[in-house]
């Protein structure tokens, strides 16, 4: 599988942006939250995936674009973890929580800790 995160599997439909929000469930492992939902969407990948991090908490433009790089960077490279699992399509939203800005190595720890959680809620 190539370590890519294109187009088709970045999150974009406002409609589905707005059903995940509403009917979805969420997994928590500070400072990073997924909300994730089974639904069918147009790509022909296994997740989309999509990335926020609140202007509440990074006031800056630069941070919150570094920190959403992080959040991509760090789940393009996991995201096997996720496909070898799953065998319905989700759609999911990597949310940053945190008030203060964690190294790359941290915020990729903490990735892979909530993707396997993710995996763990959804084989229940």
């Amino acid at each position: 599988m190539k370590q890519t995160l294109g187009k088709q599997e970045r999150l974009k439909s406002k409609t589905l942006i707005g059903n995940l929000y509403k009917e979805g469930k969420a997994v928590k492992k500070y400072p990073l939250r997924l909300v994730y939902l089974q639904a069918e969407h147009s790509s022909q990948y296994p997740a989309q995936v999509g990335v926020s991090v609140p202007k509440r908490n990074f006031k800056k433009a630069v941070h919150r674009n570094r920190l959403k790089r992080l959040l991509r960077e760090t789940y393009r490279k996991q995201k096997q973890l996720v496909y070898n699992n799953i065998d319905k399509p989700y759609v999911f939203m990597i949310s940053y929580i945190g008030k203060e800005e964690l190294s790359y190595h941290d915020t990729e720890i903490k990735m892979k800790q909530l993707l396997e959680a993710f995996i763990d809620k959804i084989n229940q």
